[in-house]
């Protein structure tokens, strides 16, 4: 095989003159000087014999051959930071931290559980546990902000197992004004009383599922809130049975006689965002959570 006329280090310059906006950028980022940016880039395009950039006022943009060549190298310099990055937490051992990202659908006690087992098994790893509510989880895999994610949705390009249903049921304060309809209540009763919805916890594509579309509403910031909110009378919810299981009995709130729709299933998947650099510890959170779910699957 012949030995390459050009190198990663080059293909990377370009990408930053690129990304940055121009030499001077690019060399800031990269701690280098702009004469060693310049020179990476003129030996690039000289190896390569094909004009890369052309400048356009003060602007260093690609031509249609470097832009399409650029294309081609992005992913193999991002084969290369991985391959980097796996070779220093190889040598780490056990990760330093472990980022779980957990929609709040899934059981509190149950991710105690799985928290106190982690502890006792990887001890030296500092453990970051977040609540995320509905695109919240979504936007933790994207952005690769979590190790270990449970999201009611997978995003496109990313890999995930079924991990457990969640069930639903719409409840209100016995004392609520919904339980003196003498009929299975239907959307038009809901939508004349406040809806109690947790708000999003994403920020790039935030979603009103389960929201009504009603004008009154009360958003609240998370599901133990809503809960509290139904109870002192606010407002209606549908809510985890696994949340609502100590009201129900102590009779605090009620389920709603809807017509229909008064119990829903949500989906919970396991996402190990980026199985080829996972370490020990996020492995050993994947197969913990898997493990645990049975007890309480439906």
């Amino acid at each position: 095989m012949a030995l390459a006329r050009t190198s990663l280090e080059q293909w990377a310059v370009l990408a930053a003159v690129i990304d940055h906006g121009g030499y001077a950028q690019a060399a800031a980022a990269l701690n280098k000087s702009q004469p060693a940016v310049s020179y990476a880039i003129a030996r690039l395009q000289e190896a390569l014999d094909v004009p890369l950039l052309v400048v356009e006022g003060r602007k260093a943009v690609l031509t249609e051959h470097g832009r399409v060549l650029l294309q081609r190298a992005r992913p193999l310099l991002r084969e290369v930071e991985t391959l980097e990055l796996l070779a220093r937490k190889l040598k780490q051992g056990w990760e330093p931290d472990l980022r779980l990202v957990v929609d709040v659908a899934f059981p509190r006690e149950l991710l105690m559980n799985i928290v106190a087992e982690l502890q006792q098994l990887c001890p030296s790893t500092q453990m970051q546990v977040s609540d995320a509510v509905l695109s919240g989880a979504e936007q933790a895999i994207e952005d690769s902000t979590a190790d270990v994610v449970i999201t009611t949705r997978v995003p496109q390009g990313f890999l995930g197992d079924f991990l457990m249903d969640i069930g639903f049921v719409a409840v209100a304060s016995p004392n609520h004004p919904l339980f003196e309809v003498e009929v299975p209540l239907t959307v038009g009763h809901l939508a004349r009383h406040v809806q109690v919805v947790v708000r999003d916890s994403g920020q790039k594509h935030p979603r009103n599922e389960g929201w009504l579309g009603a004008d009154r509403r009360c958003t609240v910031s998370s599901i133990e809130a809503s809960l509290a909110t139904v109870k002192a009378g606010l407002g209606y919810a549908w809510l985890p049975e696994h949340l609502l299981a100590p009201a129900l009995r102590e009779g605090t709130v009620r389920p709603l006689p809807l017509a229909v729709g008064s119990l829903r299933n949500m989906e919970l998947y396991l996402v190990l965002v980026r199985p080829e650099l996972a370490g020990p510890a996020a492995r050993a959170a994947a197969e913990c959570f898997q493990r645990h779910v049975p007890v309480v699957k439906q």
